[in-house]
């Protein structure tokens, strides 16, 4: 398939001449509640089974899923849910993304085929409102959106190393849709999607809040998960205390990222377009945020063993969930600022290294671990804005060090 002609510059809107940034909307935000709930549910299935194998197969499971979420944010970009018969088409997603949390407890079980007809739900519904604006090129990329439904739904069926490799298969082609749209879509000369451009380019200010929005979610999630430890257990000066730890520690790995990266992070995919703003934003907020959604739900599921046993020594497992959790939030945030540029980074791969050797302390208590690792966080924090300050030579609008 050839790529149609581009359009002369005359019909191109000029920079000055997009409106204003779009801001989230709430059935946006309604939807990204009910895609959280996928993450809570991964965090029970990790919390019970506190294992390698079953951390993969969670990364798997959310690989996947979180491709789906992000297709959704880059539609709703592109084509909000502004009338009627695309807010009932996007509540039809809801509705599979609700089932498919619900089935995640038993997906390598009996609720294995249940999920997968699910997420053909989610995929099929994605395409349809594609199509509205993209006609026949949503084929591009639905047809391998719809090749990975299908072979999560087969590994419903089947058990073991089979099911496995079929869900690894389902992450595989779901990386093959953009590569097979680029083909056959196209760019113009300046590097710009064909079909991106004919939509509209990605609105930086909408794209960021939106995913900022789905992170706050998520460490609800931790919130949620310092509660039920916390659960059935008796609330006197000791518990108050481990509780304050927990949620001091949650809002140490809140600043990482709302203290300076969302607003940078919006400058940066502002500067670019087209095609570029598409892979940058690809790279930043699929590839980097994996890490950091998945590393705090890894966090709360330790959070779940530890909170009502706080002053006995931590098993193994729920020791390396607290701080693996956080170690891996903090690479996937440093992925984050490496694909945006933004500085300084040292300090996000000190701290990684820094929380894992907070593991020992868990051989104490559990107290201890979350001790050490709050103040590994504030240590990190405070270091990094003073070298931050240090770079500055002066107050800029943005409030960051970004370098290009």
């Amino acid at each position: 398939m050839t790529a149609t002609p581009a359009p002369v510059a005359s019909e191109r809107p000029a920079a000055d001449e997009k409106a204003a940034p779009r801001r989230v909307s709430t059935l946006e935000l309604f939807f990204d509640l009910v895609f959280v709930f996928t993450i809570t549910q991964l965090t029970v299935l990790l919390a019970d089974d506190l294992s390698f194998v079953q951390a993969g197969r969670v990364l798997l499971i959310f690989a996947v899923l979180y491709w789906m979420y992000g297709a959704y944010a880059y539609l709703t970009n592109q084509v909000p849910p502004e009338n009627l018969s695309r807010r009932v088409i996007l509540m039809v997603g809801m509705f599979g993304f609700l089932t498919c949390a619900l089935a995640i407890p038993k997906v390598f079980g009996v609720d294995g085929v249940a999920f997968g007809l699910a997420f053909v739900v989610v995929t099929v519904v994605h395409s349809a409102l594609y199509a509205l604006i993209h006609r026949k090129y949503v084929l591009s990329f639905a047809l391998p959106n719809l090749a990975a439904a299908g072979s999560v739904t087969a590994a419903g069926a089947v058990k073991g190393s089979a099911s496995d490799l079929l869900w690894l298969a389902a992450v595989l082609l779901q990386q093959l849709a953009p590569v097979v749209s680029g083909r056959v879509v196209g760019e113009y000369g300046d590097g710009r999607a064909l079909v991106t451009d004919t939509v509209g380019d990605l609105d930086p200010a909408h794209f960021v809040e939106r995913h900022g929005l789905l992170l706050i979610i998520v460490f609800g999630e931790s919130v949620v998960a310092i509660g039920a430890g916390a659960a059935g257990t008796r609330l006197d000066w000791g518990l108050a205390a481990g509780i304050a730890l927990a949620l001091a520690l949650a809002v140490t790995l809140w600043w990482t990222y709302f203290g300076h990266d969302e607003s940078a992070a919006e400058h940066a995919l502002g500067a670019v377009s087209g095609i570029r703003r598409f892979r940058l934003g690809m790279r930043a907020y699929y590839y980097s945020f994996i890490p950091m959604l998945l590393g705090i739900a890894i966090l709360a599921a330790g959070l779940k063993k530890a909170i009502g046993h706080l002053g006995d020594a931590l098993p193994a497992s729920a020791a390396v969930a607290l701080a693996g959790g956080v170690a891996v939030y903090l690479l996937g945030d440093l992925c984050f600022r490496l694909s945006l540029r933004i500085s300084p980074m040292f300090f996000r791969a000190l701290g990684a290294a820094a929380v894992l050797a907070t593991i020992p302390l868990a051989g104490a208590s559990a107290a201890a671990e979350l001790l050490g690792l709050t103040l590994v966080m504030v240590l990190m924090l405070v270091a990094e804005e003073n070298a931050r300050r240090r770079q500055l030579p002066g107050p800029t609008s943005h409030g960051e060090s970004i370098t290009h």
